[in-house]
């Protein structure tokens, strides 16, 4: 892991200040800045726990403040020894920007609290960072759902991990979710859920990537985008290409638009790619939906409260009227895809090649990244469109 010290900033900041508050050395504001308070906290952590106290993040401290990402609590002993005791109630952090690191710990903590689920990774990013897998359930029909296709999208990664716990809460305690009887979901669907398409994208707009080679290709290709942000505004993958204009469903008409628009390289977004599927994310993305038999799936966005549902003349059996529904449960508009971001989509590429339903969710409204002062109003409306959609799924395909 990479050592942090004073002055350093990003979310790998905010993952520690996070941890810090739970193990109760931190009170301070969780800002992402590795300010004095900061630093005194990892001091006195260091101190509790018997490591050298030096106010740096370095492997030893990192490993057991991860722990406490990973929902650990630590008690002391009559001989003054920490001894791990129990997990915490809510592991998904919702106040704290996401990276890569901080969705390993919480996965690690989800499947150390529910050890009836599978974790694993559908493949491996540019960078060689793991693509996380979480696959629930034990039914014969299967929904898979992926987010933060798009880098400055990753909002879309708390909903999806959120909605994992509070479903395996509601599993676990007999209850329902959004009046859902959670066994019977769980008994009849498994849920195949990408919660981090596009790591490397992610974490160089959170700041969690500040250095090596790859962030200095990424500020060469923003250099010559000016009118986009940097960070921010990067929705691509580490090399510049666009994730969700990757798969092969018209992905020459996808390519000639945004050529005309001027993207005919890499890019903070909008760029195709030089073939269909030639960045490992999309690809592994396109692998692992293969190699499965999905009933449905549902591919997260944020731009504008509403759900793409169809792609060209393709009309799966069902689709519209499950698409209602979806919009019935979670308030937000039908719409058809406008013609200039129409095509190689992930969902215009299911809906393709497997004549099933297939479901772009575009949450929340406002220029991404979207504010975490969103999240609630967010997953009020998604955590009902995401059980709609596995009883949907039940019941109708």
């Amino acid at each position: 892991m990479q050592t942090l010290e004073i002055n350093d900033n990003g979310s790998l900041v905010e993952m520690i200040q996070s941890a810090l508050t739970r193990a109760n050395f931190f009170n301070s504001e969780i800002n992402g800045i590795f300010g004095t308070a900061t630093q005194k906290a990892v001091i006195d952590f260091q101190k509790a726990f018997g490591l050298t106290e030096d106010g740096i993040v370095g492997n030893e401290t990192w490993k057991l403040l991860s722990d406490f990402i990973k929902g650990y609590c630590y008690k002391t002993t009559e001989n003054e020894d920490k001894k791990l005791l129990f997990l915490v109630f809510n592991l998904i952090p919702t106040d704290i920007s996401y990276s890569s690191e901080l969705v390993k710990n919480l996965t690690d903590g989800l499947k150390k609290r529910y050890s009836f689920i599978e974790t694993g990774k559908i493949g491996t990013s540019t960078m060689g960072k793991d693509i996380p897998l979480l696959t629930i359930g034990n039914g014969k029909k299967n929904l898979f759902i992926g987010a933060a296709f798009h880098a400055n999208e990753w909002i879309t990664v708390p909903i999806v991990m959120k909605f994992i716990e509070r479903y395996l809460d509601a599993y676990i305690s007999s209850t329902t979710i959004a009046g859902e009887d959670a066994r019977y979901l769980f008994n009849n669907i498994k849920l195949h859920i990408a919660p981090l398409v596009n790591p490397d994208g992610v974490d160089l707009v959170t700041g969690a990537l500040q250095q090596g080679e790859f962030y200095a290709n990424a500020v060469k290709i923003s250099n010559d985008f000016k009118d986009i942000p940097f960070p921010s505004g990067w929705k691509a993958n580490i090399l510049g290409t666009d994730l969700n204009l990757q798969f092969p469903a018209r992905w020459e008409t996808a390519r000639k638009i945004k050529y005309a628009q001027g993207f005919t390289r890499p890019a903070p977004r909008n760029f195709t790619g030089f073939s269909p599927l030639d960045a490992n994310e999309a690809k592994s993305v396109y692998d692992y939906t293969m190699k499965n038999d999905f009933d449905s799936i549902l591919a997260y966005h944020t731009q504008g409260k509403v759900i793409y549902w169809k792609f060209a003349d393709f009309l799966p059996h069902k689709s519209k009227e499950i698409a209602e529904s979806l919009s019935c449960a979670s308030g937000y508009e039908l719409e058809i895809t406008p013609d200039f971001a129409a095509n190689a989509g992930y969902k215009d590429w299911f809906i393709q090649t497997f004549n099933k339903p297939g479901y772009t969710i575009e949450a929340g409204i406002g220029e991404s990244p979207l504010p975490l002062s969103q999240f609630d109003e967010i997953y009020s409306a998604n955590e009902p469109l995401i059980v709609r959609a596995m009883k949907e799924t039940i019941e109708r395909i």
